[in-house]
């Protein structure tokens, strides 16, 4: 029976599942927003939650523990210094889940996990050099 069972395991192990957990958060944490499989994303949207709030206080035991939760110092920076103070009047719902669709190889439903109200990192298009490009 499934009764008081918190989160699942997506088809991984203890160890593997944290690691990935800590990976996708630091991503989201760098990059403001991921795209994943809807059931990773709301795992990681319960972590990310609570390392919001974590990074709210902002005591250096709660540092400590976003660190040995995330394993990166560098994320758990940013988190504190930047993500942080821009939800300091906001009491929870720090992330939305958008379904994007299906996956076309296996039909898995992709969810895209982004924070409400921090515009995402806009990656540069590889544009030609122009009219030398053209040349040949």
């Amino acid at each position: 029976m499934r009764h008081r069972m918190v989160s699942s395991k997506v088809g991984r192990s203890g160890a593997h599942r944290s690691a990935m957990l800590a990976n996708m958060i630091c991503s989201l944490i760098e990059e403001k927003a991921i795209t994943t499989t809807a059931a990773k994303a709301r795992m990681a949207r319960s972590m990310a939650e609570k390392m919001v709030t974590l990074a709210k206080n902002g005591t250096l035991a709660a540092r400590r523990r976003a660190v040995a939760a995330l394993r990166s110092p560098e994320s758990v920076g940013k988190l504190f210094s930047d993500i942080a103070p821009q939800f300091a009047d906001r009491a929870g719902g720090y992330t939305r889940i958008l379904k994007i669709g299906t996956r076309r190889g296996n039909g898995a439903e992709i969810s895209r996990l982004e924070w409400v109200g921090i515009a995402p990192v806009s990656k540069k298009k590889k544009t030609p050099a122009g009219p030398e490009a053209k040349k040949e």
